[in-house]
């Protein structure tokens, strides 16, 4: 038996390394009477993030308390493996910081499912989201292991991942080689490998204590943890992937960013991806740029070319200006740059042997709680492309069903801050009602056009988002003065509102600047961003009522069809025989009622490709 001793917040702690049989058997018995004691710490060391590629490996698994943790050699195999086995079958309780992933490793890799797992398993990352959303950049103390134990456990606590990092390059080695290529029994990665459990065991307590201090239910504790579960095992599931498809795509979009960028040289910009050659440029043609970025430099970002090339938010023209074909040029150029490298390639370099990509389904991300898919990020694509949904595919004999929730965030807005009106709107519009003309009729009389109707869509969202006038006049092509009369006729028609927010902001100040959303989450505000309490509040419960609506899924026998929550989505593959009555439960699963707001969802049947539902052909 290896040992190493370490200090923490003043205490002797111990990490065991078995190497024999006696050692296994000594640790066995351990863990037997650790199950009984209380919840034992589990963590995972792997050779990377990418779980179901075909070179991932898992190295060890680490059980531990408050004062002694093992590190098993999962890796050695043998009897190696049957004692992490062992472990987790007797264990009755387990704390993991970040469970999910653990659960799909040691559920794709030890094959101990996370059916099994999960119901055993407190997250201390989602009880520390909990807490507080934020990240040290937004003033919060981060829901990773190693801030959390130093604010909490231990000033003293070490960077273990920076630390291993720096003993990765001491070998040669680059963070993304050095997991996999570090040697097995190196002290370094050992004991911090060790250490991550005994930490996670002293920062579940705190964070209960935190939690209660706080007055946040513990019904709120146990549904992230079933939202959680649901999100692996829609990760787990993956989605099918069309490889030769890929492999076109993208030399197609190498061929766009090469054809955008050489028409971008013609007005002097060597590199699109170099704002001040933009902005340049950009001047220089005669467009006047008058934003800035925090560092001082002209704004040249996605919002500012969309405008300059006449383009909204989902990449269709407005109509509001003659495009600048340089903005355009740019827009182009870096987005098939980055389609390529962070779908395209992504793609390839994670597809499983069995043909299948695993998105990561974060399902407690954003501040609001807001889910997000990454490796790639799903969610950033625009509404109107099916280039890259194209790729991926329902299973053989499968067609792919997409249920939306309909103006979830007008819903959602009218049911929280009781609009009476636009509640009224709701309840008698019917299925096929339209919030926004409905608004403009009430706003501009009965002969409303297109133009009021897209209008006023602009300042409702305004409303919900806390766009500004610039933000929604840029996003619509409509002039400033036209917005800035929208926002006041929508105070004046929906009153509720304005005295909503008031309210809100005047209860966040009396509470540490947190809003506390309809669910109980707590929501931090920044100070000189108030305003955006109506987002955070409209945000929060939005991403909860689809989280309502996923467990009556799973309750209704539609987990297994599921793939990936997307924004206020669910995308599923269900038989193509089948598809109409699919369809019609999700439907169902996702309508419920808020605060006297009926919530309605409509889902539509695609082809075999997510792609179909967008406009592609398969």
């Amino acid at each position: 038996m290896r040992t190493y001793e370490h200090d923490v917040a003043g205490d002797i702690v111990r990490i065991n390394i078995p190497e024999t049989d006696t050692d296994l058997r000594e640790f066995m018995g351990w863990m037997r009477v650790a199950a009984h004691r209380g919840p034992v710490a589990l963590d995972t060391e792997t050779t990377g993030l990418d779980i179901y590629s075909r070179t991932y490996g898992l190295r060890t698994v680490q059980f531990g308390d408050a004062h002694t943790a093992w590190v098993i050699h999962w890796e050695r195999g043998g009897r190696f493996k049957e004692a992490v086995l062992y472990a987790l079958r007797i264990g009755q309780r387990f704390l993991i910081h970040n469970a999910p992933f653990d659960w799909l490793v040691l559920d794709q890799h030890a094959e101990y499912a996370l059916e099994l797992l999960a119901p055993k398993t407190t997250d201390t990352k989602l009880k520390a989201a909990l807490v507080d959303p934020r990240q040290a950049m937004e003033g919060g103390i981060g829901t990773g292991l190693k801030p959390l134990s130093a604010f909490y456990v231990d000033p003293g606590a070490p960077d273990t991942q920076g630390d291993l990092t720096a003993v990765f390059r001491s070998l040669g080695l680059t963070k993304a080689t050095g997991w996999a290529g570090i040697d097995l029994n190196h002290p370094t990665y050992n004991l911090y490998a060790g250490l991550d459990v005994i930490y996670t065991a002293r920062l579940d307590p705190c964070l209960t204590r935190e939690l209660a201090r706080l007055g946040v239910r513990d019904a709120l504790v146990q549904y992230e943890h079933e939202i959680a579960r649901m999100g692996a095992i829609m990760q787990r599931a993956g989605l099918v992937l069309d490889t030769d498809y890929v492999h076109t795509l993208s030399a197609a979009l190498r061929e766009e960013e090469a054809k955008f960028s050489v028409i971008a040289a013609r007005y002097g910009v060597e590199s699109v991806n170099s704002g001040a050659q933009v902005a340049a440029a950009l001047a220089a043609m005669g467009e006047t740029l008058t934003e800035r970025t925090d560092s001082g430099n002209i704004k040249v970002d996605k919002a500012v070319l969309l405008a300059l090339a006449d383009l909204d938010r989902e990449w269709n023209r407005i109509g509001a200006r003659t495009p600048n074909p340089l903005a355009e040029a740019v827009l182009r150029a870096k987005r098939a740059g980055k389609w390529c490298t962070t779908y395209a390639d992504t793609f390839l370099e994670t597809v499983d042997e069995n043909g299948r990509i695993h998105p990561f389904v974060n399902t407690l991300m954003a501040r609001t709680g807001r889910m997000s898919i990454t490796r790639p990020a799903l969610q950033t694509l625009p509404s109107s492309d099916y280039m890259i949904r194209r790729a991926m595919l329902a299973d053989e004999g499968h067609v792919m069903v997409s249920t939306d929730f309909q103006a979830i965030e007008m819903r959602v807005l009218a049911a929280l801050a009781d609009v009476k009106k636009m509640k009224a709107g709701f309840v008698s519009g019917g299925t096929d009602f339209d919030i926004h003309m409905y608004t403009a009729q009430l706003i501009k009389g009965p002969n409303a056009t297109a133009k009021h109707r897209k209008i006023f869509k602009g300042a409702g969202f305004g409303k919900v988002y806390g766009g500004g006038v610039t933000t929604v006049a840029r996003q619509t092509g409509a002039p400033e003065h036209e917005i800035r009369t929208a926002f006041a006729e929508y105070d004046r028609v929906f009153p509720e509102i304005k005295r909503a927010s008031t309210r809100w902001q005047r209860e966040a100040r009396g509470t540490g600047m947190v809003t506390v959303s309809a669910t109980g989450r707590r929501l931090p505000l920044d100070r000189h961003r108030m305003y955006a309490v109506v987002n955070y509040q409209c945000q929060s419960a939005a991403r909860d009522v689809l989280g309502q609506a996923m467990l009556n899924m799973e309750k209704a026998g539609l987990l297994a069809s599921m793939r990936l929550p997307i924004h206020d989505e669910i995308l599923a593959s269900v038989p193509k025989a089948e598809a109409a009555d699919y369809a019609r439960e999700f439907e169902r699963c996702m309508s419920m009622d808020l605060f006297g707001v009926p919530i309605t969802a409509g889902a539509e049947i695609g082809g075999r490709s997510w792609g179909s539902l967008y406009g592609a052909d398969y």
